[in-house]
C-alpha cells in the first residue's frame, strides 16, 4: 500500500490516500467501500470534482488531480484507491506526486474505455467542446481565457504517458487573487503550502519553488480536465478541445455526450 497524506486544498481537513494494487477495474474505497469510477456520481462542481458512489454513502472532494494521474498513465484496472477524508489531499498542486505513487505499484496501461464516435459540438455555459474521431490516437487541448497577455492560451496532450508525467503532471493549482482572499476569510488558505498553488494577481504571479512558465495555468486546466474525463473511462479515443473548460462545463458535456452517442463505450 502506498499512503500519500495531505490537506486538502477546499476544507483545509487531513486526508490520506492509499494506493494499492488490485484486481479488476480501478475503485475508490470510501468507508470500507468499493465503488468502480463508472459508478461514481459527480454531486458537486463547485471549485472542484466531488464524487459519491451512486448508491450512496460518503463524499470525497477535489478527485481529479488523482485522476488525472490515473489517465495519464493509462491505469483503468489494477488499482484501488483508498481513501480517508472529506477531500483528497492537495499535496504537490498538480498530479506528480500522486503519478510517483502509482508508478511504484507497477501496474500495466491499458487503453481508455471511451471513445469518441462522430463530430459534435456542445456548449455549455461560456465553455464551448469540440469532438471528432481519430484512428484511434488521444487528441486534448484546452484552451483559456483570462484576457491576460502573460498567460499562454491553450496546452495539448497527445496520450504518450511519459510527457503527461514530465509536462502536464507539474502544472499546478492555480487561482486568481480575489480567490485567495475568500479563501482566507474561510480561514482555509492558511492550510495551504505556497509550493503548491500559483496566484495570478493583477501586479504580478506568485509563486514559490519551480519557476513559473506561461502556459501552466492552461496545463493545469489541461489536467483537471483529463481527471474530469476519466470518470466514464476518458479521455476518449478522438479528439477534444475545450475552451474555457471548468468542473461544472467538463460534466455536463460528459452527460451530454454520452446521452447522444457521442461518447461511447471502448473495449479494445
Amino acid at each position: 500500500m502506498e499512503w500519500l497524506e495531505g490537506i486538502g486544498l477546499h476544507t483545509g481537513a487531513a486526508s490520506r490516500v492509499g494506493l494499492q494494487r488490485s484486481e479488476g477495474p480501478v475503485r475508490l474505497r470510501l468507508a470500507g467501500v468499493d465503488t468502480r469510477i463508472d459508478e461514481l456520481d459527480v454531486v458537486s462542481t463547485a471549485r472542484a470534482t466531488t464524487v459519491q458512489a451512486r448508491a450512496g454513502g460518503p463524499r470525497v472532494g477535489t478527485v481529479e488531480h488523482a485522476l488525472a494521474a490515473l489517465a495519464g498513465l493509462g491505469l483503468y484496472e489494477g488499482v484501488t484507491l483508498e481513501v480517508d477524508g472529506p477531500e483528497m489531499p492537495l499535496l504537490d498542486g498538480g498530479a506528480s506526486a500522486w503519478c510517483a505513487a502509482l508508478q511504484r505499484l507497477d501496474v500495466s496501461p491499458s487503453a481508455p474505455r471511451l471513445r469518441v464516435t462522430r463530430a459534435a459540438c456542445y456548449d455549455v455555459g461560456p465553455s464551448h467542446y469540440d469532438l471528432a474521431p481519430t484512428d484511434g490516437t488521444v487528441e486534448v487541448t484546452a484552451r483559456i481565457d483570462f484576457d491576460d497577455p502573460r498567460l499562454a492560451p491553450e496546452a495539448s496532450w497527445s496520450g504518450d504517458a511519459a510527457d503527461f508525467v514530465a509536462r502536464i503532471a507539474p502544472a499546478r493549482t492555480f487561482a486568481l487573487a480575489r480567490e485567495i482572499d475568500e479563501l482566507a476569510r474561510r480561514g482555509l488558505a492558511r492550510h495551504v503550502d505556497p509550493i503548491c498553488v500559483v496566484i495570478i494577481a493583477p501586479d504580478a504571479i506568485l509563486h514559490a519553488g519551480r519557476p513559473f512558465t506561461a502556459d501552466e495555468p492552461a496545463r493545469h486546466k489541461l489536467l483537471d480536465l483529463l481527471g474530469d474525463l476519466y470518470l466514464r473511462g476518458g479521455p476518449p479515443l478522438g479528439r477534444v478541445l475545450a475552451m474555457r473548460p471548468g468542473h461544472a462545463a467538463n460534466a455536463r458535456l460528459l452527460q451530454r455526450a454520452v446521452e447522444d452517442g457521442v461518447l461511447a463505450p471502448y473495449s479494445g
